[in-house]
């Protein structure tokens, strides 16, 4: 069975400069984030050895969810001012790499991730492995058709799901992760929930309801008086929490399989990189 690898790029870029120390480049640039993403990637093309592959990125414009939300994401703080530059080198770096770059107005990169094993899971002799710092891509897991390798801490451990070890993990399915996180929220994304819900209490909810929708049909259903106060005091931040959570998977994407063809590492070209940004110990690893 043939491999397509989507990573999601924003996210071990972000994992790669809060886990390192400070570098700056041979021209004094600050270059710690490209280090680890490069370290990473060295490490997954030669474990994974893919023949398709892609890395996904957010793009700067609104998206659909600050249009839902105005906000979203509101409590993050802005870029740092020494990452901001790196942003810009890491597409050269996946030129670099031979690793194709995918991103669109208006969607953010695991939106990407999802619409693109979407539309590849369905070849038969098709897995897809996605990589990614972030827990929200774990929505994306189908059998062992789509796993998530993920990175545990760091840039070095990752843990590998696939449905089977997600439902240990969890004790629901990878779809219901939306309707889990309508509930509890996330304070990352700063997705509300429903104020007074903890992890517990959205897990039973959804082992015996399934979905936030079947939740709301059979409210009158539920015993407990508080829970069921809190439930339909925050009805419409339940719902509109769930259409945040969602990663998009079926926007248009004009890409096919033969687009992201990966034709291996050059060698040469990635030496040339490394050792114009002052990587000496990568270059001894290529």
């Amino acid at each position: 069975m043939k491999k397509l690898l989507l990573i999601d790029a924003n996210s071990l870029i972000h994992r790669s400069f809060h886990a390192l120390p400070p570098l700056t480049s041979l021209k004094g640039e600050p270059i710690n984030a490209v280090y680890g993403l490069s370290s990473i990637l060295l490490k997954i093309l030669r474990e994974h050895n893919p023949d398709y592959i892609a890395a996904a990125f957010d793009r700067p414009e609104p998206t659909f969810r600050d249009e839902i939300f105005k906000e979203y994401k509101a409590h993050r703080p802005p870029t740092d001012n020494l990452l901001v530059p790196q942003l810009g080198e890491a597409h050269n770096t996946f030129e670099k790499f031979g690793v194709k770059v995918v991103e669109k107005a208006g969607l953010e990169a695991d939106d990407i991730v999802g619409i693109l094993a979407e539309k590849f899971k369905a070849e038969p002799d098709i897995k897809v492995v996605i990589f990614s710092g972030d827990k929200d891509n774990l929505q994306l897991v189908d059998g062992d058709k789509v796993v998530v390798e993920l990175l545990k801490t760091g840039v070095s451990k990752t843990v590998v799901y696939n449905e089977p070890v997600f439902l240990q993990d969890y004790g629901f399915s990878p779809r219901q992760l939306v309707d889990y996180k309508a509930l509890v929220g996330d304070a990352s994304d700063n997705i509300p929930g429903v104020k007074g819900i903890g992890p517990k209490g959205a897990t039973d909810l959804i082992k015996e309801y399934a979905t936030v929708e079947k939740i709301y049909e059979d409210i009158e259903l539920i015993s407990k008086k508080a829970l069921k106060e809190k439930l339909a005091a925050n009805k419409e931040m339940a719902f509109m929490s769930k259409k945040l959570a969602a990663i998009k998977r079926d926007a248009p994407l004009e890409i096919s399989l033969e687009d992201l063809k990966f034709n291996g590492l050059n060698k040469e070209v990635i030496k040339k990189y490394f050792e114009e940004l002052g990587f000496k110990s990568m270059v001894e690893r290529v």
